[in-house]
């Protein structure tokens, strides 16, 4: 089942036998760092975010930090978006155009086994990350934002938390799919 596109549409096919409720948690999984992302972009870009301590007041951007902060946002959008693998074609089958190994079937933990610790990695994270959000050494620290600029950012942070859990339920949707077709 090579990954094609569906007839006078440039979105890939589905992969077979995946629900809408799966696709639509890969999709959710998938966008759970863009606003994150565009926070730290905004940041990178000169956004005054309300903090004032040494490294992130608003007078170090643009600036050296700016690459990091881009630089991450890419990365975890470009992780979140593998979530779409798990329901389609490309993540059962290697694209064609793959140099060497294009075409062949991808093996089933060889999906599995990092997605299922990005679950776990990034749920342990997140949620570590949210029971000490407002510790002294975090936004109770002096320096942070308050006020209207702690709620942005909280809120494009809070988000992350649905990443693991909804990444879990597509890893696990994947491997039973997959392995009922051996």
């Amino acid at each position: 089942m090579a990954d094609t596109l569906i007839v006078g549409s440039s979105a890939p096919a589905a992969a077979p036998q995946v629900s809408a409720a799966v696709r639509l948690a890969a999709h959710l999984a998938a966008l759970t760092p863009l606003p994150s992302g565009l926070w730290r972009i905004a940041l990178a870009l000169g956004w005054d975010s309300g903090f004032t301590d040494e490294v992130l007041r608003p007078e170090n951007f643009p600036g050296e930090g700016s690459a990091y902060l881009i630089g991450l946002s890419l990365i975890a959008e470009a992780l979140g978006l593998l979530t779409l693998g798990l329901v389609h074609g490309w993540g059962e089958r290697l694209p064609r155009w793959v140099p060497i190994l294009g075409d062949r079937r991808i093996p089933v933990p060889a999906a599995v086994i990092p997605a299922s610790l990005g679950a776990a990695f990034v749920t342990l994270i997140t949620f570590t990350g949210a029971f000490g959000w407002n510790d002294a050494d975090n936004m109770g620290a002096a320096g942070s934002p308050d006020g209207g600029r702690y709620w942005v950012m909280t809120g494009c942070y809070m988000p992350l938390l649905a990443w693991g859990p909804l990444l879990a339920v597509v890893t696990v949707a994947y491997y039973r799919r997959r392995r009922r077709e051996r």
